[in-house]
């Protein structure tokens, strides 16, 4: 059990992390493209589905970390995180609302502490500690 959870919050770091610098690289990565186009084009396809694929492993990791927390907050916060990146990358990707441009970097950010928080403090040290 510890050592999937700790594997898990690791992937949880790592996607997270990923995210984050994907999210900083598009605009600059685009920017000298859409520069020496005749015309602004959008990001490739499998480049704007790369979002998604953090976000499903980041589900994952979430699910299975969560599982093992031993402190309910972090759980929530983990997921409430989790939540709030979804609602933002729906949102810039179908643009139902105006928000900050950069607020999809916070909740990025808070799983990435979380689990950092996760691995280090919240681990069962038995196999029978976790109620779930």
């Amino acid at each position: 059990m510890i050592i999937t959870t700790a594997k898990t919050d690791k992937v949880g770091i790592i996607a997270s992390t990923l995210c984050i610098i994907h999210c900083i690289a598009t605009p600059f990565l685009f920017l000298a493209k859409s520069c020496s186009a005749s015309c602004c084009e959008a990001s490739p396809k499998w480049w704007s589905a790369l979002d998604f694929l953090f976000l499903l492993i980041s589900f994952f990791a979430i699910y299975q970390s969560s599982k093992n927390s031993t402190k309910n907050w972090v759980k929530y916060a983990m997921w409430t995180s989790w939540a709030v990146l979804l609602a933002a990358l729906l949102n810039q990707k179908i643009h139902p609302f105006s928000l900050f441009e950069y607020a999809i970097y916070f909740p990025a950010l808070m799983l990435v502490a979380l689990h950092i928080y996760n691995l280090k403090h919240c681990q069962c040290k038995t196999d029978n500690c976790c109620t779930n």
